[in-house]
């Protein structure tokens, strides 16, 4: 029986981006015979994202879904919110992925390639092979410094922990508690794949290109990086999941 996939794509503000990634997973999906779908979850976007994705919906029939929300809640609960519709399609593998273009549709059939024999794969930036385009010096010194910070505090064996393109197989979300996870951006990240080490789950990272977006506004704050550093050590004295 073919794997149900379903990829969930977060958007603020990214209706040029959009436009070009769809039809790039559309294609992969077809060439690689995968049975895949997207669920997009749009927060409002005053661009008309949710115009475009409905366009693109109607030109990909039963392969878009789209979860319009009345304002701008946050990356975190946009894919808490987009994990609960994937799994009620029953879908057997759910990928986080960025919706700016900076996350390959070609690295997808990679991702699936190893979650075959892995509950969580990692598209990693820091694993052999593994490449950034585009960034300054000072994003990357914050990117690794940022992942060495977390890592060493968590105790964890992971090169990329803030990674955003992300493969879980259904059982990791079906076993985690989704409902207590409340942080956002970098640290959602962090905080999801620990909460799948602690909970005794396989974890594989892969290497990936990642390239800097050309178009639209990067969501990076300062009130996303002081975020993720409160919050690792939250986890640290945190109780282990059971």
């Amino acid at each position: 029986m073919t794997n149900k996939v379903a990829i969930i794509l977060p958007t603020y503000n990214e209706k040029k981006n959009i436009a070009q990634l769809v039809p790039q997973i559309i294609n992969i999906f077809r060439d690689h015979q995968i049975a895949g779908s997207l669920i997009i979850v749009d927060d409002n976007s005053p661009d008309g994202t949710a115009v475009e994705v409905t366009r693109l919906a109607n030109k990909y029939p039963g392969k878009i879904s789209l979860l319009k929300r009345s304002q701008k809640m946050g990356l975190g609960s946009a894919y808490l919110a987009g994990f609960e519709q994937a799994l009620a399609t029953q879908a057997d593998y759910i990928l986080e992925m960025d919706a700016d273009l900076s996350h390959s549709p070609a690295d997808i059939p990679k991702l699936l390639a190893a979650a075959h024999d892995n509950n969580l794969v990692l598209g990693s930036r820091y694993v052999s092979g593994g490449q950034i385009s585009n960034w300054s010096l000072l994003r990357k010194i914050i990117s690794r410094g940022g992942t060495l910070y977390a890592k060493t505090i968590l105790g964890l064996p992971i090169h990329d922990l803030t990674s955003g393109f992300k493969c879980f197989s259904a059982k990791v979300l079906k076993k985690l508690d989704l409902s207590s996870i409340k942080s956002d951006g970098y640290s959602f990240q962090i905080e999801l794949t620990y909460r799948t080490h602690q909970a005794g789950f396989e974890i594989k990272e892969v290497p990936i290109t990642f390239t800097d977006r050309q178009v639209g506004q990067s969501k990076f704050s300062k009130q996303i990086f002081g975020e993720a550093i409160l919050m690792v050590w939250r986890l640290r004295f945190g109780k282990k999941l059971r």
